[in-house]
């Protein structure tokens, strides 16, 4: 019994240490409950981040009060992911020392697996910072442009999606959704485009197919931050427009693309439209989280993700002017643009109805490689 009485002494006194983190937070948790909803909805993005991380029941107490957790979409869009991603892009600007490049640069290569017998400059010196890393360019023979098909992958990537548009909806990844107009923007001037005038009555969808007979189709090709950069003309067309949305800058991985319905349309993006010999083409850039800037070659005046644009907005620009009525005209294989990390490559085009896609969902590909033809 005395032995009993000993061992039991240190383990309650044990206990009552224990018992004081747990008494705070309930006491914390009690002065809570007594605030204002207003009060609340100010704390509600820390409290929210503690629900998840704390164990079940913990902040029951806030529930007396009608205090609700925002969900977990809805905490993951109020991230300032717009200023982190500009504040990244001016860190990829900073010039390594010339010691520091070799092991920073393996790290990437090691976590994200770059094939650097590709690059044209293989000398890891050679990149002052990890912007010039991120953009490098690829030995001339690395991608071969195929010849035989009409239509060729932009980009290095992965294959979300692909086929035709049906019902004004495009899919972003399987399953998951996204209004064809949101992602456009309104149609664009029937003048710019050479095109016949569609009758009003029809969708967006028939309004944007301009030959009898064809269809419209998509393909989404992710790149992930390991890929080349670069993206390129997938066919012989005329820009003739460009459209940017300066929107949010999410993650376009897979995995949140399933989770964010319309996150293509919610993101920065840079819609190029003209028109190829089958009628309406155009490819879209995406941004993601990271990604500093998107950039277009031939266009000067894009400036992506600055603080002068607001999101929900939008902002036009003709190639075609007086001096120049055909607009911008790209060869297939021709240098476009170039991200400044991975992202998102979306085209959508018509085509007649015996157009065939030569890929599987979720295949990896290369630029060059075919995507369809005719």
């Amino acid at each position: 019994m005395c032995q009993s009485n000993t061992l039991q002494g240190p383990d309650l006194h044990t206990g009552k240490w224990l018992q004081f983190p747990q008494l705070a937070l309930r006491r914390r948790l009690g002065q809570l409950s007594c605030m204002s909803r207003p009060a609340l909805k100010l704390r509600s993005w820390p409290l929210t981040i503690l629900y998840y991380l704390l164990p079940f029941g913990a902040l029951k107490p806030l529930t007396r009060v009608g205090w609700r957790p925002m969900s977990r979409v809805a905490l993951y869009k109020s991230v300032p992911t717009r200023l982190l991603s500009r504040a990244w892009g001016r860190l990829n600007q900073v010039e390594l020392p010339t010691w520091l490049r070799k092991p920073v640069y393996s790290l990437y290569i090691w976590t994200f697996g770059v094939n650097m017998k590709e690059a044209a400059v293989e000398d890891l010196h050679h990149y002052r910072n990890l912007s010039e890393f991120f953009r490098r360019k690829l030995k001339p023979q690395a991608r071969p442009v195929c010849c035989l098909h009409s239509v060729i992958s932009p980009s290095d990537g992965k294959i979300l999606n692909f086929g035709q548009v049906k019902n004004c909806e495009v899919e972003q990844v399987k399953g998951v959704t996204y209004s064809l107009e949101s992602f456009l923007g309104p149609r664009i001037c029937t003048e710019e485009l050479h095109f016949t005038q569609a009758p009003p009555g029809n969708s967006f969808q028939q309004q944007l197919v301009t030959k009898q007979g064809n269809e419209l189709y998509h393909c989404v090709i992710y790149l992930a931050p390991g890929d080349y950069h670069c993206f390129h003309s997938p066919t012989d067309w005329r820009v003739s427009h460009r459209r940017h949305f300066p929107g949010s800058l999410m993650s376009v991985n897979p995995g949140v693309a399933r989770w964010i319905k319309e996150l293509f349309c919610h993101n920065e993006r840079v819609v190029l439209t003209g028109d190829w010999k089958h009628g309406f083409f155009s490819l879209t850039a995406v941004g993601a989280t990271n990604v500093g800037s998107i950039r277009i070659y031939f266009d000067q005046d894009l400036h992506t993700n600055s603080p002068c644009y607001s999101k929900g907005s939008y902002n036009d620009f003709s190639f075609i002017s007086n001096n120049n009525k055909e607009g911008i005209p790209m060869r297939k294989g021709e240098h476009l643009g170039e991200f400044n990390l991975g992202s998102t490559i979306v085209l959508i085009f018509e085509a007649p109805k015996d157009f065939k896609f030569h890929l599987k969902a979720g295949q990896k590909i290369h630029f060059g490689e075919a995507l369809g033809s005719l």
